[in-house]
């Protein structure tokens, strides 16, 4: 399957930038899963230790991969704590 790719892009030059930016997409989505997998609080793999990740955080914990004009090292807590 590689040889064809290369084949192909050796016969028709204008492929090369498409190819690049296929493989550069899929490693990006690739390495957003797996951001989403190790650091979402949603995401529990340690059920005996750990059942219920998301009790533990903290009002100014930010676990947003991008806040738009929010600082949560400012927040204050606005509920009771259980």
């Amino acid at each position: 399957m590689l040889s064809q790719i290369l084949g192909q892009a050796k016969k028709h030059l204008s492929l090369i930038p498409v190819f690049v930016f296929i493989g550069a997409g899929s490693t990006g989505a690739g390495l957003s899963i797996m951001r989403l997998a190790l650091f979402n609080p949603d995401v529990s793999w340690d059920r005996k230790n750990n059942p219920e990740p998301w009790n533990k955080l903290e009002p100014n914990d930010q676990y947003k991969f991008f806040a738009v004009n929010r600082d949560y090292s400012k927040l204050k807590k606005e509920g009771p704590g259980f």
